[in-house]
Protein backbone atom coordinates (compact mmCIF):
# COMPACT_ATOMS: atom_id res chain seq x y z
CA UNK A 1 0.00 0.00 0.00
CA UNK A 2 2.62 2.29 1.24
CA UNK A 3 4.19 1.77 -2.69
CA UNK A 4 0.87 3.11 -3.80
CA UNK A 5 1.38 6.67 -1.69
CA UNK A 6 2.87 10.05 -1.85
CA UNK A 7 4.58 11.40 1.00
CA UNK A 8 3.48 15.29 0.84
CA UNK A 9 4.04 17.91 3.12
CA UNK A 10 0.63 19.98 4.49
CA UNK A 11 0.31 23.54 5.25
CA UNK A 12 -2.20 25.35 7.52
CA UNK A 13 -4.51 26.58 5.89
CA UNK A 14 -4.37 23.65 2.74
CA UNK A 15 -7.97 23.01 1.92
CA UNK A 16 -8.35 19.02 0.72
CA UNK A 17 -11.67 18.81 -0.14
CA UNK A 18 -14.63 21.55 -0.44
CA UNK A 19 -18.38 20.47 0.23
CA UNK A 20 -20.04 18.79 -3.17
CA UNK A 21 -16.48 18.16 -5.16
CA UNK A 22 -14.85 15.25 -5.95
CA UNK A 23 -12.38 13.71 -3.47
CA UNK A 24 -9.47 12.97 -5.98
CA UNK A 25 -7.20 11.56 -3.00
CA UNK A 26 -7.41 9.89 0.80
CA UNK A 27 -4.63 11.15 3.27
CA UNK A 28 -3.39 9.49 6.30
CA UNK A 29 -1.77 11.99 8.28
CA UNK A 30 1.52 11.03 10.08
CA UNK A 31 3.22 14.46 11.69
CA UNK A 32 -0.37 16.75 10.23
CA UNK A 33 -3.96 16.78 11.30
CA UNK A 34 -7.06 18.17 9.30
CA UNK A 35 -10.15 19.46 10.21
CA UNK A 36 -13.75 18.75 8.95
CA UNK A 37 -15.86 21.76 8.68
CA UNK A 38 -19.43 21.67 8.02
CA UNK A 39 -20.08 24.99 6.50
CA UNK A 40 -23.24 27.29 7.42
CA UNK A 41 -25.03 30.16 6.67
CA UNK A 42 -23.59 32.85 5.56
CA UNK A 43 -19.43 32.53 7.07
CA UNK A 44 -20.52 30.37 9.58
CA UNK A 45 -19.43 26.67 9.97
CA UNK A 46 -18.41 24.37 12.32
CA UNK A 47 -15.70 21.48 13.17
CA UNK A 48 -17.84 18.32 13.22
CA UNK A 49 -14.55 16.05 14.24
CA UNK A 50 -9.83 15.95 14.00
CA UNK A 51 -8.27 13.41 11.75
CA UNK A 52 -4.87 13.04 12.47
CA UNK A 53 -2.42 10.18 12.91
CA UNK A 54 -5.00 7.79 14.53
CA UNK A 55 -6.97 8.07 11.12
CA UNK A 56 -7.17 9.11 7.68
CA UNK A 57 -8.95 11.79 5.31
CA UNK A 58 -11.17 10.28 3.01
CA UNK A 59 -13.95 8.17 4.51
CA UNK A 60 -16.38 8.75 1.64
CA UNK A 61 -14.66 6.88 -0.77
CA UNK A 62 -14.19 3.90 1.84
CA UNK A 63 -17.87 3.71 1.90
CA UNK A 64 -18.34 3.94 -2.26
CA UNK A 65 -18.93 8.07 -1.84
CA UNK A 66 -16.20 9.62 -3.98
CA UNK A 67 -18.02 12.89 -2.90
CA UNK A 68 -16.73 15.70 -0.08
CA UNK A 69 -19.45 16.39 2.50
CA UNK A 70 -17.19 18.89 4.36
CA UNK A 71 -14.62 21.80 4.13
CA UNK A 72 -11.97 19.61 4.94
CA UNK A 73 -8.65 22.10 6.13
CA UNK A 74 -5.58 21.74 7.52
CA UNK A 75 -5.19 22.73 10.27
CA UNK A 76 -1.93 21.52 11.73
CA UNK A 77 0.70 21.19 9.18
CA UNK A 78 3.55 18.48 8.52
CA UNK A 79 3.92 15.37 6.90
CA UNK A 80 0.93 12.52 5.45
CA UNK A 81 0.73 9.62 2.86
CA UNK A 82 -2.05 10.95 0.27
CA UNK A 83 -2.86 8.55 -1.92
CA UNK A 84 -5.33 8.04 -5.14
CA UNK A 85 -8.61 7.76 -4.48
CA UNK A 86 -9.17 4.78 -6.76
CA UNK A 87 -5.77 3.07 -6.24
CA UNK A 88 -7.39 3.22 -2.50
CA UNK A 89 -10.55 1.57 -3.54
CA UNK A 90 -8.85 -1.36 -5.05
CA UNK A 91 -6.32 -1.97 -2.06
CA UNK A 92 -9.45 -2.05 0.30
CA UNK A 93 -10.53 -4.63 -2.12
CA UNK A 94 -7.27 -6.94 -1.94
CA UNK A 95 -6.64 -6.48 1.66
CA UNK A 96 -9.29 -7.63 4.12
CA UNK A 97 -6.90 -6.57 7.13
CA UNK A 98 -6.79 -3.21 5.41
CA UNK A 99 -10.82 -2.61 5.11
CA UNK A 100 -11.17 -4.09 8.61
CA UNK A 101 -9.29 -1.53 10.24
CA UNK A 102 -10.95 1.58 7.83
CA UNK A 103 -14.15 0.36 9.21
CA UNK A 104 -13.05 0.61 12.96
CA UNK A 105 -11.93 4.24 11.51
CA UNK A 106 -15.24 4.63 10.50
CA UNK A 107 -17.03 4.16 13.79
CA UNK A 108 -14.70 5.69 15.53
CA UNK A 109 -15.37 8.71 13.27
CA UNK A 110 -19.07 8.57 13.31
CA UNK A 111 -18.88 8.71 17.12
CA UNK A 112 -16.76 11.45 17.43
CA UNK A 113 -19.36 13.59 15.15
CA UNK A 114 -21.98 12.19 17.28
CA UNK A 115 -20.44 13.15 20.53
CA UNK A 116 -19.84 16.98 18.83
CA UNK A 117 -22.93 17.35 17.90
CA UNK A 118 -24.10 17.13 21.26
CA UNK A 119 -21.49 18.72 22.89
CA UNK A 120 -22.03 21.72 20.54
CA UNK A 121 -25.64 21.94 21.56
CA UNK A 122 -25.38 21.51 25.55
CA UNK A 123 -22.25 22.03 27.08
CA UNK A 124 -20.52 25.30 27.96
CA UNK A 125 -17.67 27.23 25.64
CA UNK A 126 -14.96 27.12 28.40
CA UNK A 127 -15.46 23.09 28.50
CA UNK A 128 -15.53 23.29 24.83
CA UNK A 129 -13.33 25.02 24.43
CA UNK A 130 -11.15 22.23 26.96
CA UNK A 131 -11.87 19.67 25.11
CA UNK A 132 -10.72 21.28 21.46
CA UNK A 133 -7.50 22.33 22.74
CA UNK A 134 -6.98 18.72 24.26
CA UNK A 135 -7.69 17.16 21.59
CA UNK A 136 -5.16 19.02 19.22
CA UNK A 137 -2.45 18.80 20.72
CA UNK A 138 -3.14 14.71 20.76
CA UNK A 139 -2.62 15.20 17.10
CA UNK A 140 -0.28 18.11 17.07
CA UNK A 141 1.78 16.03 19.48
CA UNK A 142 2.92 18.76 21.44
CA UNK A 143 1.98 20.96 24.25
CA UNK A 144 2.03 23.95 22.09
CA UNK A 145 0.52 24.91 18.50
CA UNK A 146 -0.42 28.07 16.93
CA UNK A 147 -3.64 29.53 16.61
CA UNK A 148 -6.14 32.79 16.54
CA UNK A 149 -9.49 33.52 18.56
CA UNK A 150 -10.78 33.91 14.90
CA UNK A 151 -9.91 30.41 13.71
CA UNK A 152 -10.93 29.08 17.71
CA UNK A 153 -14.40 30.69 17.06
CA UNK A 154 -14.66 29.43 13.84
CA UNK A 155 -13.83 25.93 15.26
CA UNK A 156 -16.54 26.09 17.79
CA UNK A 157 -19.13 27.89 16.04
CA UNK A 158 -19.44 30.93 18.40
CA UNK A 159 -18.70 34.57 18.16
CA UNK A 160 -14.78 35.20 19.14
CA UNK A 161 -16.19 37.33 22.26
CA UNK A 162 -17.15 33.93 23.52
CA UNK A 163 -14.03 32.40 22.47
CA UNK A 164 -11.42 35.57 24.21
CA UNK A 165 -13.56 35.01 27.72
CA UNK A 166 -13.28 30.80 27.65
CA UNK A 167 -9.92 31.17 27.24
CA UNK A 168 -9.05 33.83 28.96
CA UNK A 169 -11.04 31.66 32.41
CA UNK A 170 -8.36 28.95 31.37
CA UNK A 171 -5.29 31.09 31.64
CA UNK A 172 -6.12 32.69 34.84
CA UNK A 173 -6.60 29.34 36.12
CA UNK A 174 -3.02 28.63 35.06
CA UNK A 175 -4.37 25.78 32.10
CA UNK A 176 -3.27 27.35 29.71
CA UNK A 177 -1.07 30.20 28.22
CA UNK A 178 -1.64 31.96 25.24
CA UNK A 179 0.18 35.15 23.69
CA UNK A 180 0.14 36.45 19.98
CA UNK A 181 -1.08 33.65 18.55
CA UNK A 182 0.79 30.64 20.44
CA UNK A 183 -1.29 28.48 22.84
CA UNK A 184 0.35 26.53 25.29
CA UNK A 185 -1.15 23.74 27.42
CA UNK A 186 0.65 24.77 30.85
CA UNK A 187 -1.59 22.10 33.44
CA UNK A 188 -2.85 18.99 31.30
CA UNK A 189 -4.63 17.39 34.09
CA UNK A 190 -6.47 20.58 34.83
CA UNK A 191 -7.49 21.15 31.86
CA UNK A 192 -8.80 17.82 31.04
CA UNK A 193 -10.75 18.29 34.24
CA UNK A 194 -11.81 21.45 33.16
CA UNK A 195 -13.24 20.01 29.65
CA UNK A 196 -16.85 18.63 29.18
CA UNK A 197 -17.10 14.56 29.19
CA UNK A 198 -16.79 14.26 25.82
CA UNK A 199 -13.12 14.23 25.86
CA UNK A 200 -13.08 10.79 27.95
CA UNK A 201 -15.43 9.44 25.91
CA UNK A 202 -13.90 10.27 22.95
CA UNK A 203 -10.11 8.54 24.14
CA UNK A 204 -12.38 5.68 25.71
CA UNK A 205 -13.44 4.89 22.06
CA UNK A 206 -10.53 4.98 20.44
CA UNK A 207 -8.55 2.60 23.14
CA UNK A 208 -11.70 0.01 22.88
CA UNK A 209 -12.21 0.12 19.05
CA UNK A 210 -8.70 1.09 17.59
CA UNK A 211 -6.32 -0.28 19.74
Amino acid sequence: MLARCERVELAFPDVVAEPGEAIPHVYFPTASFISLMTPMEGKNSLEVALAGNEGMYGVPVAMGVGISPVHALVQGGGLAWRMGSAAFVRELARAPPLRHCVDRYIYVLMSQIIKTAGCSRFHRVEQRLARWLLMTADRAHAPSFRITHEFLASMLGVRRVGVTEAASALQIRGLIAYKRGAMTIRDRKGLERASCPCYRADLSIYEHVLR
